[in-house]
């Protein structure tokens, strides 16, 4: 069984090694690698073109292209029949690609019908974890406010991100790969599509990769913005962004409305709930992490995750209806 790893890189230089190195270190090395520089301006190629006299590395120089569009121009130049996607700011697990090929063994690939559905008794997408590697305080915290611990995991339900997966080519190309219209949340498109189509999935908690949160909150504030307009532009998760702006633009200015009215307790009590909902979470997550900080650095890291919270719905506020602009016009210019 051939494997083949693509990755899609841009400005990168900073990040990469950590990356290479890591796959030269896999336990099961991938057939091939393939890698599609979307236009770097800094040293990316240079370290790219350096690694490529050590290991199997093809690399495609696609100036321009977005994410979906360089995943895709990788997968085709590919040769093997399971393709393994990851980030480049990411490093990975020495057993990463052992664990995400492992489930494919011995298993045969899906039939299709002459009806167009997809008939699979065999593993289709093996879905890896992601786990964060924080370097300071500030991202200890943003990793406990927005990323899941494996024990929030629901296997049947998780929708794997593309930092770490592993898929048929086939699949692939059944689904019309990954949608090249869309440059955030492009892989939640790509799971869905191949859920509808009837692929197979399964879990591979130990097919981890390691990952630095954003350093600070101005970046973390603009991937979120991103990340919310890709929502609005592919149609996603109306209910949960109708909720966040019922919350701070309806029920937070009725509340404030009852404190200066005098119903203070009532308004204490709706605010003590309402950040119980919010809080309790990322607080459960990052608590376990603090040990070894000192009393300082845990009140920083306390302190920071009321304002990563708000910030994130802020910048997934402003970022949707961008998005839903942005499609509202894509379809009225499609008629």
């Amino acid at each position: 069984m051939k494997v083949s790893l693509i990755c899609t890189v841009k400005n990168e230089a900073e990040a990469l090694p950590r990356l290479l190195t890591s796959l030269a270190a896999q336990t099961r090395a991938p057939d091939e690698i393939i890698i599609v520089d979307g236009g770097s301006t800094d040293a990316t190629l240079e370290i790219l073109r350096e690694y490529a006299h050590t290991m199997p590395l093809q690399i495609i120089s696609a100036p321009g292209a977005n994410i979906s569009q360089g995943r895709n121009i990788a997968i085709r130049a590919a040769h093997g029949e399971i393709i393994c996607a990851t980030d480049a700011g990411v490093r990975l697990d020495p057993n990463w690609v052992a664990e995400l090929v492992a489930p494919f063994q011995a298993q045969k690939p899906p039939g299709v019908s002459s009806a167009n559905t997809v008939h699979s008794s065999s593993v289709d997408v093996v879905s890896g974890f992601f786990v964060p590697d924080p370097h300071s305080v500030f991202e200890t915290a943003l990793a406990a406010t927005t990323l899941p611990m494996l024990r929030d995991i629901v296997p049947e339900k998780f929708l794997p991100s593309s930092r770490s997966v592993a898929f048929r080519k086939a699949a692939w190309e059944y689904v019309g790969g990954y949608p090249e219209w869309l440059d955030y949340c492009e892989d939640l498109i790509f799971d869905f599509a191949l859920r509808r189509a009837g692929f197979r999935f399964v879990f591979a908690p130990r097919a981890r990769v390691y990952f630095r949160p954003r350093p600070n909150l101005r970046a973390f504030f603009r991937q979120y913005y991103h990340y919310a307009r890709g929502d609005g532009k592919a149609d996603l998760w109306l209910l949960r962004h109708l909720i966040r702006y019922t919350t701070y633009g309806i029920a937070l200015p009725l509340t404030l409305a009852l404190l200066f009215s005098g119903f203070w307790l009532l308004g204490i009590g709706i605010l003590t709930v309402g950040f119980f909902g919010m809080f309790f979470t990322p607080y459960r997550r990052l608590l376990p992490t603090l040990r070894d900080f000192s009393w300082r650095d845990r009140a920083r890291a306390l302190a920071w995750v009321p304002i990563i919270r708000i910030t994130g719905d802020v910048a997934k506020m402003l970022g949707y209806p961008v998005g839903v602009v942005w499609r509202w016009k894509h379809r009225k210019g499609a008629r």
